[in-house]
């Protein structure tokens, strides 16, 4: 694994990026990291579920498919959504804070073959300045570095308000054969629709009952999530 180095518009003002996807890049797998400054647009296309991590917090995760390593929205290069996670809209670019400072600075992956002298977008403008494409980077590494704290107040309200419960879903995809995903956790439904006014205006105040529901209504995208399935199964 190569490490990566601070962008630079000297050293680096001639670095070109071709945003292709597959398997090598990280898109073959059924979930992916998702923050709530996206919930919005993740929910028009993706089933968004909670779980906890290996360290026991929780998460937000897009569901991609039914299988381990099985992304139905990906097709060769590309994503067939409309809007791809920021996790891996974000490309070969990450963050990290500089040791002297403490300021967080956008990092590339040089070694990365999307990362070009010669073929793709530029990252930086003739005069200066960041280009269209690096732009569309850092607006994902932005919703990324927002996005943690803010899963973390998220949850503490709906744990709070006792509104995360286990979701057991069962995907019959013939006579013969099932999928089920038991270790998701969802928004409680009849939970949510018994709050009393003060806990509800407690939650709209943090911005949280906005992303509660936007929760509940990507669930109906399971139904799209099987059809691509079913398709891909023939």
């Amino acid at each position: 694994m190569t490490t990566p180095v601070p962008l630079d518009t000297i050293d680096h003002h001639d670095l070109r990026v071709a945003m292709r996807h597959g398997p090598d890049h990280g898109d073959a797998v059924n979930q992916l990291l998702a923050v709530p400054g996206e919930f919005e647009p993740l929910a028009r296309e993706f089933p968004i579920l909670f779980r906890r991590d290996d360290a026991g917090t929780w998460r937000a995760v897009v569901l991609l498919g039914l299988e381990r390593g099985e992304n139905l929205f990906l097709q060769g290069d590309r994503w067939t959504s409309r809007t791809v996670p920021a996790v891996q809209a974000r490309g070969p670019f990450s963050v990290a804070l500089r040791p002297d400072t403490g300021e967080a600075t956008i990092h590339v992956d040089l070694d990365d073959p999307r990362i070009s002298r010669d073929t793709g977008e530029p990252l930086f403008l003739p005069h200066g300045g960041h280009a269209p494409a690096l732009q569309r980077a850092t607006r994902s590494l932005q919703l990324i570095g927002e996005g943690l704290p803010a899963s973390e107040a998220m949850f503490a309200a709906l744990d709070g308000a006792g509104l995360i419960e286990p979701v057991a879903i069962t995907v019959a995809l013939d006579s013969s054969r099932e999928i089920a995903l038991n270790q998701y956790h969802t928004v409680a439904a009849d939970r949510l629709a018994e709050l009393d006014g003060d806990t509800l205006a407690r939650l709209n105040r943090a911005g949280v009952l906005r992303l509660a529901f936007l929760v509940q209504a990507s669930l109906g995208n399971m139904a799209h999530l099987i059809e691509l399935k079913n398709a891909r199964r023939g």
